[in-house]
C-alpha cells in the first residue's frame, strides 16, 4: 500500500514552483482557478491511488 510522501521529493523545487507560477501568467482569476482544478485532476490521475489522494487531501486541510 502506497503512502503520501511529505518529505521534499523534487530535484529542483524552485524550478517546479517557477513553472507553476509561469503557467498562470496572463490568466484571469477564473482562468487561474480553472487551471488549478484541471491540474489537480491530472495529478490525481497520475497518483492513481485513492488512499494516497485521501491522505493528500487531509494533509492539505491541516
Amino acid at each position: 500500500m502506497a503512502h503520501l510522501t511529505l518529505e521534499p521529493n523534487l530535484a529542483t523545487p524552485d524550478d517546479a514552483y517557477e513553472a507553476l507560477i509561469a503557467a498562470h501568467d496572463g490568466l484571469t482569476r477564473e482562468e487561474s482557478e480553472a487551471l488549478n482544478a484541471r491540474l489537480i485532476l491530472i495529478l490525481m490521475n497520475q497518483i492513481g491511488d485513492l488512499q494516497v489522494i485521501r491522505e493528500a487531501l487531509a494533509a492539505a486541510k491541516r
